[in-house]
């Protein structure tokens, strides 16, 4: 990930124009930090995007379901509560809170902090980064977080007001609790499906 510091009078903060800088840049993936900071992210290598589309699929099949919320990939912003602009790679909003947006809301960086977000590790992201950055998805109010770490095999549960809770282990099983109730992620279940 690289930061960059640009003069308000250069890039302004506001959202318009921001968005702009998203569109001229389609094969970026740009976030704007609570100070303004531009933050442009590497693409990931094609191990991650296959692990990101892999586990897509189980909270879709889980979500057909349930039925409970709406589910978004890497290239959804939001516009949190901090004004930060930041893109999870997984990230679910609860339907009741989808619907309450207007529909232009909706259709530029929904201005709320999702309800549970999930990053996974790719080789050019640095963890204490990430850490620091799900810490923000908590402090703006995100009920529930996962960091995955596939390569290391490690895995942080993120919940508010909480110390993070750190797992290790191919055997290792997330669940949803009462955000994605029902929901479990098997790491064994998320490699084999990987291959």
């Amino acid at each position: 990930m690289m930061t960059f510091c640009i003069p308000e009078t250069v890039i302004p903060t506001n959202d318009e124009l921001f968005m702009e800088l998203v569109r001229k840049n389609p094969e970026s993936r740009i976030e704007r930090t609570a100070q303004g900071e531009i933050q442009i992210m590497a693409p990931t290598g094609g191990e991650t995007g296959k692990n990101n589309f892999t586990v897509g699929y189980f909270f879709q099949a889980w979500n057909r379901k349930s039925k409970l919320g709406k589910f978004f990939d890497s290239s959804t912003a939001f516009r949190l509560p901090s004004s930060s602009i930041r893109s999870p790679d997984v990230s679910f909003v609860t339907k009741e809170r989808w619907n309450a947006l207007s529909q232009a809301d909706r259709e530029s960086f929904p201005p709320l902090c999702p309800d549970f977000v999930l990053e996974i590790r790719s080789k050019t992201d640095r963890l204490t980064d990430l850490q620091e950055k799900m810490e923000e998805w908590m402090s703006n109010g995100c009920k529930l977080g996962w960091l995955l770490d596939l390569d290391n095999l490690q895995f942080f549960i993120y919940r508010p007001g909480r110390e993070k809770e750190a797992l290790t282990g191919l055997d290792t099983i997330l669940y949803g609790e009462n955000i994605l109730e029902g929901f479990q992620l098997s790491i064994q279940d998320l490699l084999n499906e990987s291959e």
